[in-house]
């Protein structure tokens, strides 16, 4: 196969689910949206629609892992979200850890203009998404000639 040139990032949550794009050329990654889930399952209408319109070669599905590297409750969840993705669209799904990144990306929000309303009115899990794909990227720095 190929290597990936064009990659979505996927910051899964029960409640929102954040999307990212990035290229492995630039080695940037931005946000997209925020889809509404209910249990963690998202409205698989919407994510067709976004696979269709980037058409990613691969997604990148944050992997919420302990401080310490160990799994999370939320790790099993997002390792079978990230193996229904691949079933549906048969398009090659990794994870990368996700540590921090919603730290980070409260932080980029507040960095700026600050939050508006809840967290839960005005998501970051798009930023968080951008941040672990931009993780991703860097630790697979697959270099412009992919």
């Amino acid at each position: 196969m190929a290597a990936p040139r064009l990659l979505l990032g996927v910051d899964y949550g029960t409640k929102q689910i954040g999307f990212a794009v990035g290229q492995v050329i630039t080695g940037q990654a931005r946000e997209l949206c925020t889809l509404k889930a209910q249990n963690g399952v998202p409205d698989w209408t919407r994510v067709e629609a976004l696979i269709k319109e980037w058409q990613p070669d691969a997604i990148v599905v944050g992997l919420p892992l302990n401080m310490d590297g160990s799994p999370s409750e939320m790790s099993e969840r997002a390792e079978k979200f990230a193996r229904r993705l691949n079933g549906r669209f048969n398009i090659p799904v990794h994870t990368h850890d996700e540590r921090l990144t919603t730290f980070e990306a409260k932080g980029e929000r507040m960095a700026r203009g600050g939050q508006r309303g809840s967290y839960r009115d005005n998501p970051v899990d798009a930023i968080a998404a951008k941040l672990l794909l931009q993780g991703w990227l860097e630790a697979n720095a697959l270099g412009g000639d992919a």
